[in-house]
């Protein structure tokens, strides 16, 4: 594995002179990128924009497909995000996996080309009072765009995650810039890029990497006025700082940005009766999945405080008492969640169970998995124990009542996602409580657990504030893609300047709406 440890601009190293860091597993030093080489990067997209969008479809699939086979025979790319966030080698093959699926999805839907949206209303001139003009609506890539690598899916979520990949579809250059945690496994995804770039044709400006640990840098890319959107993964604070830097400009531009969730998981009286013991491993190998570091772990566990929850509630507390540590991403993330959890803890009328393994976790600085358990009324005295806590955590709630489980529901901040268990005659008792949580959540889940996102073109990975700054939009599936794109209608425009897709023959063959008919027809 060889590594240079420099940014990318348009494809090229580039000297920088703004001091270096190393990441867990310091496998290189990476040097940090300055104001220059932000401009550099933006202006460097901002000048192949028009060029790359204007390529033919095949184009930029070809040019996507490319990157997944790139990334698909990489095995550097695995032992570097090994090393440089402590997740095991089979974890990482799966998400390469995931990655270079997703990649090859939105190759997928480029081809076919219906995700532009097409809406034909043609002229009525014989339409009394007034004649309707001619009027074509389609979808356009909205510019350069900058992406910010996560911490906890190095690959899926980071350089050439979804966010990339979906801009890249839409036709918009990326500046990606890398987390930190691992620089040395986004320079390896980098190049992927970057060498699919090279065999396409594709405009060197397309794409560039930039490295850096301090926020004055974030906040100077989003804050370029060439640029013209944001996609974010991360924690609360750094999300809203982003979102609020962007609104700030001159200009304001989106940021898609993905932050808290907590994920709550309901557990309905007939579900208990029936499988109590399965729901509560399942819902302990949910909250430790990957040492908690999903943005869909169940952070908050919620039933009715009878017979049947609390020896539900006992099962989970032994579950979790025999739970083992694992080791986080970084020791600043460790340090964080252990400092959440006792911050719970300390709540008067939280309990906690925390696992057994104490002497191993002090000694290889680990986290130990930690179930808080808590009743109504504190939960809705203190909105801090609805919060997220990064990590393999659970805060289990005790309603008194019915009412009182959907006062709790009421009370949720927007999440991702929303977990029911229950049998049927449960979820017709209880159907009020699936009307609350479609408003506070983008993805309903019944009987099941919310870790593991599929990626497919159903897929809504997004939901109301804090979970996101825009709860229309989703990091994950095929309508990612209309992130980054915007619509223009043309209106009495001559067959020979309207765009392929909205030409009345429709040359690319595509599914439009045509005077109120979906169809793929063309005349």
């Amino acid at each position: 594995m060889v590594l240079i440890g420099k940014n990318l601009i348009a494809a090229e190293p580039v000297d920088a002179a703004d001091g270096t860091y190393t990441a867990g597993g310091a496998l290189a030093q990476f040097e940090e990128a300055s104001s220059a080489l932000v401009d550099g990067a933006v202006d460097a997209a901002a000048r192949a924009f028009d060029a790359y969008r204007q390529l033919p479809a095949e184009t930029r699939a070809a040019f996507l497909d490319g990157i997944a086979t790139t990334l698909e025979g990489d095995d550097d790319l695995v032992e570097a995000a090994h090393v440089e966030t402590a997740l095991p080698k089979p974890r990482l093959v799966g998400e390469r996996a995931r990655t270079v699926n997703q990649v090859r999805m939105f190759a997928t839907l480029v081809r076919e080309g219906s995700w532009v949206d097409a809406r034909i209303d043609r002229a009525l001139p014989q339409r009394t009072p007034l004649p309707r003009p001619d009027i074509r609506r389609l979808l356009i890539p909205i510019g350069p765009v900058a992406v910010f690598g996560a911490s906890n899916f190095p690959l899926a979520f980071s350089v050439a995650g979804g966010d990339t990949a979906s801009a890249l579809a839409a036709g918009c250059p990326v500046v990606v810039k890398a987390h930190p945690a691992h620089p040395a496994t986004s320079e390896i995804a980098a190049r992927a890029i970057i060498a699919a770039a090279d065999v396409s044709g594709i405009p060197s400006g397309v794409f560039s990497l930039l490295h850096s640990t301090r926020n004055d840098i974030a906040h100077a890319l989003v804050r370029h006025p060439q640029l013209q959107a944001v996609g974010f993964t991360g924690s609360l604070r750094a999300g809203r700082a982003l979102f609020d830097a962007a609104a700030s400009r001159p200009e304001p531009i989106p940021v898609y940005a993905e932050m808290g969730s907590v994920n709550p998981v309901f557990v309905l009286p007939g579900a208990l009766e029936e499988r109590a013991g399965s729901i509560a491993q399942g819902l302990k190998d949910s909250v430790t999945l990957g040492v908690g570091q999903f943005c869909t772990n169940p952070g908050l566990t919620i039933g009715i405080g009878d017979e049947r929850f609390a020896a539900f509630v006992h099962e989970l507390d032994a579950l979790f008492h025999a739970a083992a540590p694992g080791t986080m991403l970084t020791p600043a993330i460790c340090r964080s969640y252990e400092a959440g959890v006792l911050r719970l803890g300390g709540i008067e009328g939280v309990s906690m169970t925390r696992s057994s393994a104490t002497d191993q976790a002090s000694q290889e600085s680990q986290a130990l998995p930690s179930m808080l358990a808590t009743d109504a009324a504190v939960f809705l005295r203190h909105r801090e124990v609805g919060q997220e806590v990064f990590g393999p955590s659970t805060v289990v709630v005790r309603c008194g009542s019915r009412d009182e489980l959907y006062d709790v529901a009421r009370e949720l901040e927007g999440q991702l996602t929303a977990t029911i268990h229950g049998t049927s005659a449960d979820l017709q008792e209880y159907a009020p409580l699936i009307s609350i949580l479609e408003k506070r959540a983008g993805r309903v889940v019944v009987n099941g657990f919310p870790t593991g996102v599929e990626v497919c073109p159903s897929m809504q990975h997004g939901g109301p504030y804090p979970a996101t700054t825009d709860s229309r939009s989703t990091s994950v599936g095929t309508a990612a893609i209309t992130r980054f794109a915007r619509p223009v209608a043309y209106q009495s425009f001559p067959q020979m300047l309207l765009p392929l897709e909205l030409q009345d023959a429709n040359p690319r063959g595509i599914w439009r709406l045509v005077d109120g008919e979906l169809t793929k027809d063309g005349w």
